[in-house]
C-alpha cells in the first residue's frame, strides 16, 4: 500500500491529527492547532509531521510547528522545528516545507531560506530538512565551521552518526540495533506521484535552459533505464543501491585543512556528484551491453543534472510499484510531452483495450504494430497474456515452481513474441522504456520505417523477426492524413494501392496498372499489414472514416475485400481522439486474412462477373456506336437550324454560339455513357452479392467510450459490451459456425 495514505491513517489511528468532515481542515492534536487542509504546502507539512513521528521517532510534545524567527526587524515562521528537549529550547532539525509543484529554482530558493532560518534561531540547529514530498534534501548545519553539507537523512531519534547512504536492499531484513542509524529500502507510491515526478524531473532538466525539452526528455529516459537496471542487479540484504545520492567525508576531500568552509562545500559536492555519476553511467553501461539497441548515445547531463533527477527516483521502487500505476504514470508523462509533436497522436487507452480484449490473443501469438508510437497495443496486449498467467497459475505467489513457470509464460511472449516498428527515433525509445518499466517485452521494438519492405527493414535492425507471412495479430492505429509520394519514397511502386488498376469501364485505360504519383499512408499500411499477417491472422486497424465512405476510395474498399474477411465495424464517436489533439472521425477495422488462392479466386471472379455484364449490356459495341454518332454530329452540320450555316467551317469554329452547341453535343454524350456506367456499376453490385461467398459482418455504433471531448471520465464505456458481443462473434469464426 501507499506510505502517504498508510502515515495519514496511522496518525489518525495514534491521535497525532483529525479532520474536520469535509476533510478541509487539520487539526494537530498536540498543538490544537487548525490549518487549511486544502492548501497544498499543508498536506506536504502534514506527511512531514506524521514522518518525524511514525518514521523517525520523534516524540510530538517536542515537535512545534509555525515557529516564529526573527530575522532582523521582520518576524518570519519555520514550518516545522523538531528539538532535543521537553521544553523545545534546544532545536535540533528544523524543516522546510513546499507544495509538491515547486519549480527547481524555488525548491533551491527553499534551501537557502531554511539556512537563514536555521542560523536566526537562538541555539544551533544541527540539522536541515528541506521536502516537497516529491524531492528531499538533508543538510548538516555547524556555525563555527562548515556553513552546509549534504546528507543523506535526517536522523532518527537517539542516532548519533549517520552513514553516509539511506537506502539499501531489504531494510526489513537487517538487525535493527539501538543508536544506530534505520536505513530504509525503496518505496511503491501511488500512480499520480510517480507521474508528478517523472514530471518535476523532466522540468528540473530543461527549465534551466541548457537543455531543451526534447533532450531533457531523452536524457531522462536513460536514467529511468539506469534506475530500472539497478533495482534488477543482485543484491545481499542490507546492502546499499547505487543509485541514491551517497555522501563523502572531508577527510576523503585532498587538501581540506587548506579549504575556507565554502571552498570544502563545494569540494565535498563536486565529490559526491563525481562519484554518483560515475555510478550511474557504469549502470548504464552495463544496461547497453544487453540492450544496445535501447540507447546509441551515452549520458550527456552534467554531474550536477544526474544527482537532480536522481534526487526526485532514488527513494522509489520502480519494480514493485503496481505494473497498471508505473504504466500509466509514464504513459500520462510521456503523451502529455508528445502530444501533437511531430504528428503523433497517441491512441486513446479505452480503445487500444477494447481491440486486445476481443482478439484471441495467447502467450504462443506473434503480435506485431506496424507503427507503434508509445507502444501502447503491445503493452496490452502483454498484460493480457499476463492475466492468462494469473488464471492459469492462481498459486504463484505462494508457490515458488508456479512462480517460475508464471513469469515464464507471459516473460517469453513478451520477449520473444512481441514485435513493434516506429519511425520516430526518439518516441521509438521512449516505446521501448514504456515496455521496460512494464516488466519487459522491448527487445523487438525497432526505430525505422513501416512502410519499407522485409528486408529492407531487416537491415536497418538486424532483426530477423520482421518477416512477411508470419504474424497472428497486427493491432495497429496508423498515421493519418500523411501522403507518401512516388519522388521521395521508391517503395510506393511495390505497393498495390501505390498503383492505378485500369477501371473495368474505361474502354480507353491501359491493360496494366500505372503507378499512382503519391498514396496516403494509412492505405497503405492496410497493405502492409496483410504481408506481415499470416493467412487466417487478424488485423485490427483504426482507420479515418473516409475510407468507409468517400466514393473517390471505393478501389481501396474493395482492395480490403479480396484481401480480407470484413470481420467487424465498430465506429468511434467524433470525440474519440479529440482530447489527444486529433479530431478525424474514425472506425477500428477487424480484418482476417484471406488464403492467397481465396483472394486469387475473388479476383478473377469479380473480373469474370465484369466482363459478362458489359457483354450483357454490348458495353464496348454501345459506346463505339455513340462515339461515331456524336462525330457524325459534329462534322455534318446540314439538317440543323443554325443561325451561322453560311459561314466557312474555319470561321464557324471561332464562334462562341458553335464552341456552345459543340459543348452540349459533348455533354449529351457523355451523360449517355454515365448514365450506362451507372447502370452497370449497378449490375455489378448486384451480381456480386448474388455470386461471391457472403457472411456476416458484426457492425457496432460507440457514442460513448468512457470520456468526452476535453478527457473527462464520463463513466460509461459502450465499449465494454460491445466488446463482449464482438469477442462472441469472433470466436464463432475461429470455430467455422459463421
Amino acid at each position: 500500500m501507499n506510505q502517504n495514505i498508510d502515515l495519514v491513517g496511522l496518525g489518525i489511528q495514534k491521535g497525532l491529527i483529525k479532520f474536520d468532515e469535509d476533510k478541509k481542515s487539520i487539526t494537530y492534536i498536540h498543538q490544537n492547532k487548525k490549518k487549511n487542509y486544502t492548501n497544498p504546502e499543508e498536506k506536504v507539512q502534514a506527511l512531514t509531521f506524521l514522518k518525524l513521528v511514525l518514521h523517525y521517532g520523534y516524540k510530538p510534545q517536542r515537535i512545534r510547528q509555525f515557529v516564529s524567527v526573527k530575522m532582523g526587524s521582520d518576524t518570519k515562521e519555520a514550518d516545522i522545528v523538531v528539538y532535543n528537549d521537553d521544553e523545545c529550547e534546544e532545536p535540533h532539525i528544523l524543516v522546510e516545507c513546499k507544495k509538491e509543484e515547486v519549480s527547481e529554482q524555488e525548491f533551491l530558493q527553499a534551501i537557502d531560506q531554511a539556512y537563514s532560518y536555521a542560523y536566526a534561531l537562538p541555539n544551533d540547529v544541527k540539522y536541515v530538512w528541506v521536502t516537497s514530498g516529491l524531492r528531499n534534501e538533508y543538510f548538516s548545519v555547524d556555525k563555527n565551521k562548515v556553513s552546509r553539507i549534504d546528507e543523506p537523512d535526517i536522523p532518527q531519534v537517539g542516532v548519533n552518526k549517520l552513514e553516509n547512504y539511506k537506502f539499501v536492499y531489504d531494510a526489513e531484513g537487517l538487525k535493527q540495533e539501538v543508536g544506530k542509524q534505520k536505513f530504509s529500502d525503496l518505496k511503491v507510491v501511488l500512480e499520480e506521484i510517480l507521474t508528478k515526478q517523472f514530471e518535476k524531473a523532466h522540468d528540473a532538466l530543461w527549465a534551466g535552459g541548457q537543455l531543451n525539452p526534447s533532450e531533457a526528455f531523452d536524457e531522462l529516459d536513460k536514467l529511468i533505464f539506469c534506475k530500472i537496471w539497478d533495482e534488477r542487479k543482485y543484491r545481499r540484504t542490507g546492502e546499499p543501491y547505487d543509485f541514491q545520492i551517497i555522501t563523502v567525508d572531508k577527510e576523503e576531500i585532498k587538501g581540506y585543512i587548506r579549504l575556507s568552509a565554502d571552498q570544502l562545500k563545494e569540494a565535498i559536492r563536486l565529490e559526491e556528484n563525481k562519484r554518483l555519476a560515475e555510478r550511474v553511467k557504469s549502470l548504464y553501461e552495463e544496461g547497453r551491453k544487453k540492450d544496445p539497441e535501447v540507447f546509441r548515445d551515452g549520458i550527456r547531463l552534467t554531474d550536477e543534472r544526474i544527482r537532480t533527477v536522481v534526487g526526485y527516483f532514488q527513494e522509489i521502487n520502480l519494480g514493485a510499484t503496481d505494473l497498471d500505476s508505473k504504466g500509466r504514470a509514464f504513459e500520462a508523462f510521456m503523451e502529455e510531452y508528445f502530444r501533437g509533436k511531430n504528428g503523433q497522436f497517441f491512441t486513446p487507452r479505452p480503445i487500444v483495450d477494447f481491440v486486445t480484449k476481443v482478439l484471441p490473443i495467447k502467450n504462443e501469438s506473434l503480435v506485431l504494430d506496424t507503427s507503434c508510437g508509445s507502444g501502447g497495443f503491445l503493452l496490452y496486449a502483454l498484460n493480457k497474456v499476463r492475466k492468462q498467467a494469473d488464471e492459469r497459475y492462481p498459486d504463484y505467489r505462494t508457490n515458488y515452481e508456479k512462480a517460475l513457470r508464471h513469469k515464464s509464460y507471459w516473460h517469453d511472449f513478451a520477449e520473444n513474441n512481441l514485435y513493434g516498428i516506429e519511425i520516430n527515433e526518439q518516441i521509438s525509445r521512449a516505446a521501448k522504456m514504456n515496455m521496460i518499466i512494464h516488466d519487459d517485452g522491448h527487445t523487438n521494438v525497432i526505430t525505422a520505417d513501416g512502410l519499407l519492405n522485409e528486408s529492407e527493414i531487416q537491415k536497418l535492425t538486424k532483426n530477423r523477426g520482421f518477416r512477411y507471412n508470419r504474424f497472428n495479430f497486427i493491432i495497429t492505429n496508423p498515421p493519418f492524413g500523411s501522403t507518401i509520394k512516388s519522388k521521395e519514397k521508391n517503395y510506393l511502386k511495390e505497393y498495390n494501392f501505390g498503383q492505378k488498376d485500369p477501371d473495368w469501364l474505361d474502354v480507353k485505360a491501359k491493360s496494366t496498372p500505372t503507378p499512382r504519383e503519391n498514396q496516403s499512408t494509412e492505405i497503405l499500411f492496410i497493405e502492409q499489414c496483410y504481408k506481415f499477417l499470416e493467412e487466417g491472422g487478424y488485423l485490427a486497424i483504426v482507420l479515418p472514416d473516409g475510407i468507409l465512405t468517400n466514393s473517390s476510395l471505393q478501389y481501396v474498399r474493395d482492395g480490403i475485400e479480396d484481401m480480407f474477411r470484413i470481420v467487424a465495424v465498430v465506429s468511434m464517436p467524433q470525440t474519440a481522439f479529440t482530447a489527444t489533439g486529433a479530431g478525424v472521425k474514425s472506425s477500428v477495422l477487424f480484418l482476417k486474412k484471406h488464403k492467397v488462392a481465396h483472394t486469387e479466386k475473388l479476383k478473377n471472379k469479380k473480373m469474370s462477373l465484369q466482363a459478362k455484364l458489359k457483354k450483357k449490356f454490348d458495353y464496348d459495341v454501345t459506346l463505339e456506336i455513340w462515339d461515331i454518332e456524336k462525330k457524325q454530329i459534329l462534322r455534318d452540320l446540314e439538317g440543323f437550324d443554325n443561325p451561322f450555316i453560311d459561314l466557312s467551317t474555319t470561321e464557324l469554329k471561332k464562334t462562341d454560339e458553335y464552341k456552345e452547341w459543340r459543348a452540349e453535343v459533348n455533354a449529351e454524350y457523355t451523360e449517355r455513357i454515365n448514365n450506362l456506367k451507372e447502370e452497370l456499376q449497378e449490375a455489378y453490385l448486384k451480381v456480386k452479392q448474388e455470386e461471391l461467398p457472403d457472411y456476416p459482418i458484426f457492425m457496432a455504433i460507440a457514442e460513448d467510450i468512457g470520456y468526452d471531448a476535453t478527457g473527462k471520465k464520463t463513466n460509461n464505456n459502450e465499449l465494454d459490451y460491445i466488446s463482449e458481443e464482438l469477442t462472441k462473434f469472433i470466436t464463432a469464426i475461429d470455430n467455422g459456425a459463421i
